[in-house]
């Protein structure tokens, strides 16, 4: 899948969740192409923002869209790498946030 196919179908699947993308297209262009890039390295669409250890059942939260993605956008705006974010930092009527606090648990990523 290359990357105008990959941004078609999240683009089309995002409001069903409640979520949308990024306004910024050259933000959402980086982070669709590091996907893409974990999924010919990894196997699988790892977040670009998080470190994989190349096992897909460990990595499993972080596979795009993360588990952390729909508490982070209800939260703070925005997911943690910032691909997703509300309907009101989509529409401009809020900014989207420039930091989100990893909520992933610490000894899930220390390791690698």
């Amino acid at each position: 899948m290359d990357r105008e196919q990959y941004l078609a179908a999240i683009t089309k699947a995002a409001p069903r969740m409640g979520r949308f993308l990024n306004p910024d297209k050259d933000i959402v262009n980086a982070l669709v192409d590091g996907i893409l890039t974990n999924k010919e390295r990894y196997g699988y669409h790892n977040c670009p923002c998080r470190m994989a250890s190349n096992d897909k059942e460990l990595d499993k939260d972080i596979i795009c869209p993360c588990v952390y993605c729909d508490p982070d956008v209800a939260e703070f705006g925005a997911c943690y790498c910032g691909l997703y974010v509300s309907e009101e930092c989509a529409e401009g009527t809020k900014k989207v946030p420039e930091h989100i606090p990893e909520r992933r648990p610490t000894d899930k990523w220390q390791r690698y």
